[in-house]
């Protein structure tokens, strides 16, 4: 019997499992993909807006040369951090089921069947994009996640979104040679887009070398053009490619599956005690991204960090 299942091995989870090592309980780190598997699928020239001792966890140094590290520093320290600690990861397993029994939680994966007091449900947002649900969104030209620009060298690209991620898209495939258009559903670029990159796009856009339309929105994509409803009324451009960076989102289903109760309007919050984490469900915690429902940009790895503290020392207090 485990002390605690950990659901997730990006960031937050690995900083559970070193919380959970150092007050000397047992556990294991359950992860469906690979290790901090999220950040693995960031796009390949990625760099944190954060400074590297943010993104540490474990008190463990995280040591870089510039003051931003980019995804490649990221996945080797988060490895490291792993390996040095030996911790307890089981990687490629997908967690299937979880039904409580005589006072604890039975766990099935994909590949076992675990028994464990406490679960630590640390299971991200990034695997879920938010889809536009428009006619021609299945069609295989539309991408909700970007690795490289060089892919998109002389194609026609529309970029949906204001945001960090749309913004790195339009500029990097644009610098690539891509003909690049942005629609934006507000006024103008998004003020939360990193301090050193939102200038570079506006003046792009003023410039004329990006074309973007502002309360805007995509509203069709065929094999080789795209309707977009502006405020002067529906064009239609050519177009290659559409990388929809519209967001993406927790697994409410799997949550909703667990019985963790969400909020019924859009935001779908989940309800925890924010001082212990722990949910409705006795022994069930929530840590990281997936504890603010669709407002995902309310928790980052530098201000969630602190979840794993509060989780091992309720579940410590709770044995005493």
């Amino acid at each position: 019997m485990l002390d605690i299942f950990i659901i997730g091995g990006g960031p937050i989870g690995l900083a559970c499992g070193l919380a959970a090592q150092k007050a000397g309980l047992s556990y294991i780190i359950v992860e469906k993909g690979c290790l901090v598997n999220s950040l693995y699928n960031y796009p390949s020239t990625m760099t944190f807006f954060s400074t590297s001792e943010k993104l540490e966890i474990g008190g463990i140094p995280f040591v870089t040369i510039s003051n931003k590290p980019n995804r490649a520093e990221a996945l080797e320290y988060y490895r490291r951090v792993a390996f040095s600690n030996h911790l307890k990861v089981n990687l490629f397993e997908e967690v299937t089921g979880i039904e409580k029994t005589d006072g604890h939680y039975s766990i099935k994966t994909s590949k076992a069947n675990y028994e464990a007091k406490n679960v630590i449900v640390s299971t991200g947002f990034y695997d879920i994009a938010v889809n536009l649900d428009i006619p021609g969104e299945d069609l295989p030209k539309v991408q909700h996640y970007y690795k490289d620009p060089h892919y998109y060298a002389l194609q026609k690209v529309v970029v949906v979104g204001s945001s960090n991620s749309a913004i790195d898209v339009a500029l990097e495939t644009y610098r690539k040679g891509a003909e690049v258009t942005l629609v934006i559903r507000g006024e103008e670029v998004s003020h939360r887009v990193k301090y050193w990159v939102r200038p570079d796009i506006i003046n792009r856009i003023k410039e004329g070398s990006i074309k973007a339309y502002f309360n805007s929105t995509l509203s069709a994509v065929r094999e080789h053009n795209v309707d977009i409803e502006t405020p002067e009324g529906k064009i239609t451009i050519p177009n290659d490619f559409v990388m929809a960076m519209t967001g993406y989102r927790p697994n409410f289903d799997f949550l909703k599956k667990m019985g963790i109760v969400l909020s019924e309007d859009e935001k779908c919050l989940p309800q925890y005690n924010p001082e212990t984490m722990e949910t409705t469900l006795k022994g069930i915690y929530l840590a990281g991204v997936v504890c603010g429902g669709m407002d995902t940009h309310l928790w980052f790895i530098e201000n969630s960090r602190i979840h794993a503290d509060m989780i091992i020392g309720d579940i410590v207090g709770k044995l005493k």
